[in-house]
């Protein structure tokens, strides 16, 4: 069953001293670029009111960093060939989408937004995007319903074989190892069987992630470069499929954790 909209503000907004949490900054009283650009010229949210309007629509703990507008799609350094094959016919799929930021990134630079589909658990998210954004009379994406591990949920009747690009953003750390296996062959399934096909996306990182092969697997596995190309090794043999692997860490200061430093993994995956 899925959440209601006012489903899930409530569940959000339980929350006990929201304003207390770590990564709630106070200080944060601007919307963040591309968000704010976006915002005021793809959505026309008046300059002086995009602030306010953000938190009308969004008023939970991580308002507090924005990061919930973060879009990670512009910062890959395949972007450019992806507006290029997007805007020439070809699809992209954003996984675990969200409020669907990345889709409005790709839309305002010139995507035909009928060309881009968005996936996620509920459709909750997508309703309050449709707010954020304020385009739900314009924009022609599909939203899709769908648990990843489902062998029969629309996302995978709908678009198995037929999508060109998938974009995964802070997607594939929110499972074990052997459970990313299992979402990579998925996506590998909803990518067209032919080279070129694109995976592309960023997750939490660590430098010393656990051993994949081990009998303690952390609940949410985050990958260095090594443990990464591992995985898709494992499932290019056990798929029949080959992938080139293209991954990088890049240093992730979060003042919400005291200034210790982080990593986010970015990758680039690319059928052969």
């Amino acid at each position: 069953m899925t959440q209601t909209n006012s489903d899930l503000r409530s569940r959000l907004a339980k929350v006990e001293n929201p304003h207390e949490l770590p990564w709630y900054l106070n200080e944060f009283e601007e919307v963040p670029e591309p968000a704010r650009t976006i915002l005021e010229k793809y959505s026309n949210i008046a300059p002086d009111n995009v602030l306010q309007h953000v938190k009308d629509v969004f008023p939970y703990p991580c308002i507090g960093s924005f990061r919930f507008l973060d879009m990670s799609i512009p910062q890959s350094p395949a972007y450019p060939e992806i507006l290029e094959r997007l805007k020439s016919g070809q699809t992209l799929l954003d996984v675990g989408c969200a409020l669907g930021q990345e889709l409005r990134h790709l839309v305002y630079d010139g995507v035909p937004s009928e060309n881009i589909y968005g996936s996620d658990l509920h459709d909750s998210f997508f309703k309050i995007g449709y707010d954020l954004f304020a385009d739900t009379s314009t924009l022609k994406s599909k939203f899709i319903i769908s648990d990843i591990f489902d062998d029969n949920s629309d996302l995978v009747k709908e678009l198995s074989d037929k999508v060109d690009i998938i974009n995964a953003a802070s997607f594939f750390h929110l499972f074990t190892f052997e459970q990313q296996v299992t979402v990579a062959k998925r996506l590998i399934g909803l990518l067209r069987p032919v080279p070129g096909s694109l995976l592309v996306g960023r997750q939490a990182g660590s430098t010393e992630p656990s051993d994949p092969e081990g009998e303690d697997q952390p609940a949410h596995f985050r990958h260095n470069t090594v443990t990464w190309k591992r995985l898709w090794e494992r499932v290019s043999v056990e798929t029949g499929t080959g992938w080139e692997v293209e991954a990088w860490m890049d240093e992730w200061i979060r003042p919400d954790r005291d200034s210790r430093e982080a990593f986010k993994l970015r990758f680039i995956v690319r059928r052969v």
